[in-house]
């Protein structure tokens, strides 16, 4: 489990078909092998650890269902470390399990920061209610409002700074998990009507 609060913004070190080399400082101090963490969002277990980076190999269906393909050696990523029974849960329940890639419409910098647009899958926009939780890329968001086939979240200064979204651009493909209550309450509710 995660809470959407990113900790770190790593580098991609090394990308091979089933494999991600991350440069990190911060999140590779207790992460073991077989530790998992959080990348982009997606839930990743280490299979090797240095003192400044972290290795990851991908399965077909964290290929399929990600933007990892898409990225590239140097490209900014964002990491997180799971919850302990500890930790604040300071943004919402995230299981690091991507429901689908996004793509960026639209970086709008307003008077607080800035209003990120995104386009989901259309198999996703049923999830999406104003004021719900989304994670993008790993970061636990709020969506502000729906916008025809697109939904749109702030981004505070800080998050723009620490995080990736900052420098996010139009067709850029984002990492979604929905808020995973909504997941749950459809299938009850479905679930009931057989």
């Amino acid at each position: 489990m995660f809470t959407g609060i990113i900790e770190e913004r790593g580098v991609v070190c090394e990308l091979a078909p089933t494999r991600l080399v991350v440069g990190c400082r911060t999140v590779n101090r207790d992460s073991d092998v077989g530790a998992s963490v959080a990348v982009n969002g997606c839930c990743l277990t280490v299979v090797e650890r240095s003192e400044d980076r972290l290795a990851f190999d991908l399965s077909e269906e964290t290929l399929r269902r990600t933007s990892f393909t898409r990225l590239v050696e140097s490209d900014p990523v964002n990491l997180e470390r799971p919850l302990t029974l500890s930790s604040r849960l300071g943004g919402h329940l995230v299981q690091g399990h991507v429901d689908g890639v996004g793509e960026v419409a639209a970086l709008e910098p307003t008077s607080a920061g800035a209003t990120l647009v995104v386009t989901p899958p259309g198999d996703l926009a049923r999830y999406l209610v104003e004021k719900g939780s989304i994670t993008v890329d790993g970061v636990s968001l709020t969506v502000a409002a729906l916008r025809d086939g697109a939904f749109a979240v702030a981004l505070i200064p800080h998050t723009l700074n620490v995080t990736t979204l900052g420098s996010t651009r139009v067709g850029d493909p984002v990492n979604l998990e929905v808020d995973m209550i909504a997941k749950y309450v459809e299938a009850l509710l479905r679930k009931g009507e057989t």
